[in-house]
């Protein structure tokens, strides 16, 4: 098959739709439950070429949530500690397989952006990560392949209209791409850049102490960066991104946007958030709501209007902002990617905030002297790569 009609474009309005190849070519997808649409094939095949890198760069399995073409979050599947697998909703499970591991950090990692995801998967889906994506909402997943009784169980979500796609593992797209914007044909080499350590050879800070588990999660930034529509800024430690910001026309917002993510990740992780007495039977998504308005500044207006009786079976104590504070100045050894250069030393100054410790990003800014000294009055270790990574 080399053609697939779509019910509308990027919105209902926008008929016909499809996706096809060229030249007869085969379309290297092939749907096995559900139907997707635009978005959902946007998703599908962005996510795959990240999950497809990431296991490239660390041969761990990799997992990538979407939402409207760029990363909620995406992870390598390292084993999750205890505190974790609590914030991750996963502790009733067991341990997870590597790939189960993958998705719940990436699913996890923020949980109200992932919220009707589209999942990416490297490898083969086995069942462990079949039952973990069951039980979330969620719109398809992609990936190379499916054990029989994990087609099973994906097949059964949503009375059998879940998406469900499996990836030609071997297809190798052209090397020029086009689009067209407003009938005009826009053409480019398609960005095949490997992204591995060599990016991270040139430090130029003081600090030149790169371990390599930072230098995983470096990797990670920037092979998530190169998915994640610009300007976009992440976050990652642990194997895994902690925040993606993505999107925004300054860069000191996109260091803003995803340092509160990764905050917030950190945050779900003090003991005041993990005892939450929550009511019985609450929905996982009432649940995930309730922690961000906990964490927020909003929860003062929900003791005042007596609703947090919907949530929780006694009133929880106010999660004050020094108590944050000092829950925050303990996150460290956090690393972070930027797609272009930073261009003043305010976005050190805010990542500090959020306990970076390692940063990559292209270098070259007329202000590069500034950026480096600020990193060095925090003893942080940055290397410039010299690629830039904007994707849209």
């Amino acid at each position: 098959m080399n053609e697939m009609e779509l019910k509308y474009g990027c919105n209902p309005n926008q008929k016909p739709a499809r996706i096809f190849m060229n030249e007869g070519k085969k379309l290297p997808i092939r749907v096995l439950s559900g139907r997707p649409g635009y978005i959902n094939l946007l998703d599908a095949l962005n996510g795959w070429q990240l999950v497809r890198e990431l296991k490239k760069a660390t041969n761990l399995p990799a997992a990538a949530s979407f939402k409207h073409v760029s990363p909620a979050g995406a992870a390598v599947g390292l084993p999750l500690t205890q505190t974790l697998a609590k914030i991750y909703w996963v502790d009733d499970m067991g341990e997870l397989s590597p790939l189960a591991s993958a998705y719940a950090r990436a699913r996890g990692a923020d949980r109200m952006s992932s919220f009707g995801d589209f999942i990416s998967l490297s490898d083969v889906c086995d069942v462990d990560t079949a039952r973990l994506i069951k039980r979330e909402v969620s719109d398809g997943v992609i990936a190379p392949g499916y054990e029989p009784e994990a087609l099973q169980i994906l097949q059964s979500k949503k009375n059998g209209n879940y998406c469900v796609i499996e990836m030609d593992e071997s297809y190798e797209p052209e090397p020029i791409e086009r689009k067209q914007v407003f009938g005009v044909v826009f053409e480019q080499g398609r960005n095949d850049l490997d992204i591995n350590n060599d990016l991270l050879a040139d430090l130029v800070t003081e600090n030149k102490d790169l371990p390599d588990e930072a230098k995983i999660d470096l990797i990670i930034a920037l092979i998530t960066l190169k998915y994640t529509q610009s300007n976009s800024v992440c976050y990652a430690k642990g194997g895994q991104a902690i925040g993606i910001g993505a999107g925004q026309q300054s860069r000191v917002h996109c260091t803003r946007l995803a340092g509160q993510k990764a905050d917030n990740w950190f945050l779900r992780q003090a003991p005041q958030v993990l005892n939450l007495p929550f009511v019985d039977g609450i929905r996982r998504a009432d649940r995930d709501n309730a922690i961000d308005v906990y964490i927020g500044n909003e929860y003062m207006d929900v003791l005042k209007d007596g609703a947090w009786e919907k949530v929780f079976r006694e009133k929880p104590p106010v999660f004050t902002e020094e108590e944050k504070r000092a829950w925050l100045d303990q996150m460290s050894g956090v690393a972070l990617g930027s797609d272009a250069f930073f261009p003043f030393g305010d976005n050190i100054e805010r990542a500090y905030k959020s306990g970076v410790k390692y940063i990559a990003q292209p270098g070259g800014s007329v202000r590069d002297d500034q950026v480096i000294e600020t990193c060095n009055k925090y003893h942080m270790v940055m290397a410039f790569t010299k690629i830039r990574l904007f994707h849209h």
